[in-house]
This record gives C-alpha cells, sequence and structure tokens, in this order.
C-alpha cells in the first residue's frame, strides 16, 4: 500500500504540477484568443440569461433541463470542499498572492469552459424517448474519428466513472461525516469498529447511512430529480456561505484594503511572507494558484459538460456564455470570499499569520479560526461546518450524474441500476473510512480525465470560434431589433 501510495503521488507531481496546468492554462490562452475573449464581450449576456431565467422551480423539460438548472447541476459540483479547504491550502502554501494567480486562471478557464458547453451542445444526442446524452465522450470522437477517437472517449469514460462517481463522491461523504463530527462532542462518538489505525464510529456510521438513503433517492429520480435538487440547494449554500462571509468582512472593513494589498503584492513578491528565494516562492505563489484554481472551477476537467448538454437552449452559444458564469460564481465570487475571510482575519492587521508562519494552522481549520474570530471559536467552527456539508453533498449530487452518463456509455442503459447501487455503497463507506491513498487515487484520476478532455477541446478550437461569432452577432442582432 505504501508503495503504491508513492507510485500515485508521483504521478499527481508531475501531472498537476508541469503537465496539466501547461495544458490548462495553454487551452485557456488559445480560446480566449480564438473567441476574441468572449469571457469579456459575453460576461453581460452571460450575466443577463442566468438571472433573467433564474427560479428555484424550473419544472421538467422533457429530456432535458432548462438553462438555469443545467447551471446550477454544474455549479453544485464546482462548488466544493475546495471553495473552503482548497482555497486554504492554496493561501497557507503559496502565500495570499496564490489568489491573484486564481483568479487569473479562472479568467482565462471562463473561456475554456464555454467551449465546453457549446461542443457539448453541439454534440449532444437525443434519443427516441425525448432522454438528452452529452459530454466529452462525444465531442472526443468527433474530433478524432476511429481507433483513436474511441480510445480517448473510453480512456475518459473510464477515469471519470472512477475518480467521481465511485471514488470522488466516497471522499466527498467523507467530508461531510468529518463537518458533522467536528460540530458533535467526540466523547459521544463511541468507537464501533476499530480496524488498525482506522475506525468507524457511531457518529460516521449514522451520518454515512442517512446520506447513503438520501444520495439514492435523489439518484434514482436521475438528472431531472437532480436538477431539481441543487437549482434550490446551490443559491440556498450560496447566500448562506456569502452573507457569512460579509459579516466577517465587514468586522474587519479597515483591514480590507490591506487584504487586497497583499494579494498583489505577495503575487509577484511570494517570498516576503513564505521564505525561500524569489525564483522558488514565485513558482510555489503561482503552482498553488494554478492547481487550486483549475481543479476548483473545473474548466478544461471535462466534468461539467455533461450538464451543460442538457441544456434546452436555442443555440450552442447561449449556453456557453452561462456556463461561464459559473466559473465566475465558483471563483471570483464563493473562493474570493473565502480568501478575503481568511486574509484579513489572519494574515491582516493583528493576524495570528501576519509573520508568515503559526503553530498549529492548517488548511483544514484556516476557515473556522478565521471565522472564528469575529463569530467565536464554537458558532465559527459550526457555521464553516455546516457550509462544507452543503458544498459536499451538492458535489455529490453533481458527480453522480456526471459518473452515471459515462457508465451508461460504456456498459449502457440497464448498467445505470448497478452503477447508482455501487455509487451509494461508495458513499456510505467513504463516510466511514478515511485513506489517504483513496484521496490521492482521486486526485490522479481527476488529473487523468483531463488529458484526452483537452486535447480534443484543442482539436476542435475552430468550431468554436465558429459558434462564437455567429453567436454574438445573432445577440447583437436581437438586441438591436428590440
Amino acid at each position: 500500500m505504501e508503495a503504491l501510495q508513492n507510485i500515485v503521488d508521483t504521478i499527481n507531481t508531475y501531472l498537476s504540477d508541469y503537465i496539466l496546468i501547461v495544458l490548462l492554462i495553454g487551452a485557456g490562452v488559445l480560446f480566449t484568443i480564438k473567441t476574441h475573449f468572449v469571457q469579456i464581450r459575453c460576461f453581460g449576456e452571460g450575466i443577463k440569461d442566468v438571472f433573467g431565467k433564474f427560479t428555484m422551480s424550473g419544472g421538467k423539460h422533457g429530456g432535458g433541463l432548462s438553462s438555469f438548472q443545467a447551471l446550477a447541476t454544474a455549479v453544485a459540483a464546482q462548488v466544493g470542499t475546495g471553495n473552503i479547504v482548497g482555497a486554504c491550502g492554496a493561501i497557507l502554501t503559496g502565500g495570499p498572492g496564490a489568489i491573484f494567480w486564481m483568479w487569473v486562471i479562472a479568467f482565462f478557464g471562463m473561456a475554456t469552459i464555454y467551449a465546453e458547453a457549446v461542443l457539448a451542445q453541439e454534440t449532444k444526442q437525443v434519443a427516441a424517448d425525448g432522454s438528452v446524452k452529452g459530454g466529452p465522450v462525444y465531442y472526443i470522437k468527433r474530433a478524432f474519428s476511429g481507433k483513436f477517437g474511441t480510445f480517448l472517449a473510453v480512456f475518459f469514460a473510464v477515469s471519470i466513472t472512477i475518480a467521481l462517481g465511485f471514488i470522488g463522491t466516497m471522499v466527498q461523504a467523507n467530508s461531510i461525516t468529518e463537518a458533522i463530527e467536528n460540530i458533535i462532542d467526540p466523547e459521544r462518538s463511541n468507537i464501533l469498529i476499530s480496524l488498525g489505525s482506522v475506525n468507524i464510529t457511531v457518529t460516521a456510521a449514522i451520518a454515512g447511512a442517512v446520506i447513503a438513503v438520501i444520495s439514492g433517492i435523489i439518484f434514482i429520480g436521475g438528472a431531472q430529480r437532480i436538477a431539481s435538487v441543487t437549482e434550490k440547494l446551490v443559491p440556498i449554500m450560496a447566500v448562506i456561505y456569502l452573507v457569512g462571509g460579509l459579516v466577517i468582512i465587514f468586522a474587519r472593513i479597515k483591514y480590507v484594503p490591506e487584504t487586497f494589498g497583499m494579494i498583489f503584492k505577495y503575487a509577484f513578491q511570494p517570498n516576503a511572507i513564505i521564505g525561500g528565494g524569489i525564483g522558488m516562492a514565485l513558482k510555489t505563489a503561482i503552482s498553488q494558484g494554478a492547481k487550486r484554481g483549475l481543479f476548483s472551477n473545473e474548466a478544461g476537467m471535462g466534468s461539467t459538460p455533461h450538464a451543460h448538454a442538457l441544456a434546452k437552449v436555442k443555440t450552442p452559444h447561449e449556453q456557453g456564455v452561462v456556463a461561464m458564469i459559473g466559473v465566475f460564481i465558483d471563483t471570483f465570487v464563493v473562493l474570493t470570499m473565502t480568501a478575503l475571510v481568511v486574509i484579513s482575519t489572519l494574515y491582516a492587521g493583528d493576524g495570528v499569520l501576519a509573520s508568515g508562519s503559526a503553530d498549529g494552522v492548517m488548511n483544514t481549520n484556516m476557515a473556522q479560526l478565521a471565522f472564528g474570530k469575529i463569530f467565536g471559536a464554537d458558532i465559527g467552527s459550526i457555521f464553516v461546518a455546516v457550509c462544507l456539508l452543503f458544498f459536499a453533498f451538492s458535489t455529490i449530487l453533481g458527480w453522480n450524474l456526471f459518473g452515471k452518463i459515462n457508465f451508461e456509455y460504456l456498459f449502457g442503459k440497464k448498467a445505470v441500476v448497478v452503477y447508482s447501487v455501487l455509487a451509494v455503497v461508495f458513499i456510505f463507506i467513504g463516510s466511514c473510512l478515511r485513506n489517504d491513498l483513496v484521496w490521492a487515487l482521486m486526485d490522479m484520476f481527476n488529473n487523468l480525465m483531463v488529458l484526452p478532455n483537452v486535447i480534443a477541446l484543442a482539436a476542435l478550437s475552430g468550431a468554436v470560434a465558429v459558434s462564437a461569432k455567429k453567436g454574438i452577432a445573432a445577440y447583437k442582432n436581437r438586441n438591436n431589433g428590440k
């Protein structure tokens, strides 16, 4: 197990630190240029489409979803524990300047996710019963015909099913039970089973069973029921977290200018706070910002196109601009709120990390410490735990749907029942057990699924550029006609 852990960690290091950063940033720059900065030109259109069609009861749409339901399902997958723990980890390791690089990555990622949504719409398949299927496997085969295209599509489908459908939901369920146990007195959690260094507590087992049952009920309803839940859950969880964050920011309002100053200063002089030489410190800041940013907003990963393919829209461009707003909400709103809260309380002014380091501060407890500084330790811990619970559960719903679509692609519609049963079992097991190798394996398959997706995106960049040109022209014509 230790040898396998080392192998997986080595693979992840090369993939996430070098190969994927180059590929994903390169894809973002490519589509920004190809679409003539679609994330700027069409930002207003995307905002208007999202909030102009906002509803928490979108109803059923035949075999597909409304544009907002598709976005809510995508955002449910995007906004997860990475927006809290991931952001904290980036700040702790790369300094406050890592947030600047997250913003840069998200800016280019908006163009990438536009391309993913457009291609998912263009290649989706509608069955005789009206049900819709779509995602990277379909545009991968459009990009590459023959055996090579089939190989890449199968490679992607296997990777995402393992990464998100099984292992991913497993670790998210574990995050939920950890959040619950942070609220409950540990002394009340009697050990149910002890196996080596792994303990299953009564709290974890009960919570795991409840999560698994609720998830199973939602899964049975398919995409329609998942969309119905996410269109209600996502706005509620976002508002709760943002309101809590705004309370902290208003309480530390005099430190907000300093907070932004630290983000920009340490983006280019990170060695002043994390130590070491300027070269290595800058590499760390950029690397942390890029990795955490890319895998927070999921632009280029090939996950959210499954949701955007289900949207019923007039043109692919319409869902493309809506998809961009998903990245904006994930990074520039939710993740940035975490950053402002943490930096304004723990770094700025009298913060415990003002000098760059402090004992006992980790990425897993930074948010609790930050919120606890204003709310009090107990209430701060409970607030973050509740938000983590919502974020992780919404991610389970989105990831399960993405995994199911690819499992059906691999094994046919009849196999979906098997997938759903396995998914529920993995959720329960993940609630009770934590293993570092499991988390590392999820990261590895997460990384691997990016490769065929980005290759296909690059091959179809011309088609994306054409769609953007037509979509922007049509939007201008509609506005001029009013």
